[in-house]
């Protein structure tokens, strides 16, 4: 996932000569990570096919409200389509285009989404020098930014036509750094910086050896994925886990022990606004670390063990402009634990898990939380996938700086 993983984008492509260029803009939105959904004009199939920007794409590109005729057709839900967007582009926006967006005309699929969206828009125009300069082009693009429209302007060269001016739609390289600039600059935790655990804790026995915990890591990485989006600068510190996350924001440290981690988070604590300590540390650690495989010698096997030193507890001590944020998995007196875990560990915010809630615990792409602040307020959510439970985690610390 790279800058604008997450992100949501409906591209609008009408029909001129400049809709050629949409293959290599789609191209670049994905590759910057976004998802991209495209809705066509009849007439854009003139210049480009649907089947190529669906291809390029990853989703079925759009024309008609209706993907089949007659009866059993499916309905391309224009609601839908516009409340799904975090920006909607018009690339290339022709006369006929802006004419329509300008009056409220509403006679397809991409005009239909337009007027339902909530998001921003952007617009940019393509189309010959003296249909750029006429008077109700002017008039038309006026009004599109009274009504919150981004205009992107067109640019100087060589036009189909063969005259040479302005008219040209800006070139896809213009387009996303627009895109970038829109939807990255104004996000909650742009300049925030986080330290988020994730995943299980492995201490070793042997060689081959360790104790372990069921946790897979999910829970953490979905929370760095949410910061990242939001805007905040992250150090992930994961023990050992199947998860992936590939953003440019995202900086990934992989430990394998409960003192790695240790070492791990206090390295980069200083200079975060930001913990969330979601991963499963190991509480204690074998005494001794054989260096060879133990072989089964007798009937009984002892291991001597050390505790580990509590992380959450050791960054708590240590608080100064953070805002921490632990979890509690409990399986009884779930309240009364979790709120001494607040008071012992120095917490604004505590996550509480409980193994009795069905959905929730180690594994599951769902959880079950109940939110406790450091005044003890109590905020129970109902079952949510691990992404929600994330994006609500993320909530709470942008509330805090704002």
């Amino acid at each position: 996932m790279s800058s604008l993983g997450g992100k949501k984008i409906i591209l609008g492509v009408t029909g001129g000569i400049a809709a050629y260029k949409t293959a290599h803009l789609v191209r670049l939105l994905i590759k910057a990570g976004a998802e991209v959904q495209v809705i066509m004009t009849p007439a854009s199939h003139q210049f480009v096919t649907p089947y190529t920007l669906s291809t390029l794409s990853k989703n079925p590109a759009y024309t008609n409200f209706f993907n089949d005729a007659g009866e059993g057709g499916t309905w391309n839900n224009h609601v839908d389509l516009a409340l799904w967007a975090d920006l909607m582009v018009i690339a290339p926006a022709t006369a006929n285009t802006l004419a329509k967006m300008a009056n409220g005309y509403c006679d397809n699929l991409l005009m239909a989404i337009y007027l339902s969206a909530k998001c921003p828009v952007m617009v940019a125009p393509a189309m010959d020098l003296d249909m750029y300069v006429h008077p109700t082009t002017d008039r038309n693009l006026a009004l599109l930014e009274s009504y919150g429209n981004l205009i992107i302007p067109a640019e100087e060269g060589e036009l189909a036509s063969g005259l040479v001016g302005k008219g040209r739609m800006a070139e896809p390289e213009t387009i996303l750094q627009t895109v970038k600039d829109v939807l990255l600059n104004n996000l909650p935790l742009k300049g925030r910086k986080l330290l988020i655990t994730a995943g299980p804790t492995y201490e070793p026995i042997d060689p081959v050896r360790f104790i372990g915990n069921h946790s897979s890591g999910k829970m953490g990485y979905d929370i760095a994925r949410e910061a990242a989006k939001q805007g905040a600068d992250v150090v992930l510190v994961s023990g050992p886990s199947n998860q992936k996350i590939a953003h440019e924001r995202v900086k990934v440290i992989s430990v394998m022990s409960a003192m790695e981690m240790y070492e791990a988070c206090h390295q980069y604590y200083a200079d975060v606004d930001a913990v969330v300590a979601a991963a499963a540390v190991a509480d204690y650690r074998p005494k001794e670390v054989a260096t060879e495989k133990i072989k089964k010698n007798s009937e009984e096997f002892i291991i001597e063990m050390d505790k580990n030193p509590d992380i959450l507890a050791s960054l708590g001590a240590i608080k100064e402009k953070q805002f921490l944020i632990g979890f509690a998995l409990e399986t009884q007196n779930e309240i009364e634990h979790a709120k001494a875990k607040i008071k012992k560990k120095n917490l604004d915010l505590i996550v509480l898990n409980s193994l009795k809630d069905e959905g929730a615990g180690f594994g599951k792409p769902t959880n079950k939380v109940t939110f406790i602040d450091k005044d003890f307020n109590i905020e129970p959510k109902e079952l949510k996938s691990k992404e929600e439970v994330a994006q609500d985690i993320i909530y709470k610390i942008i509330k805090h700086y704002e």
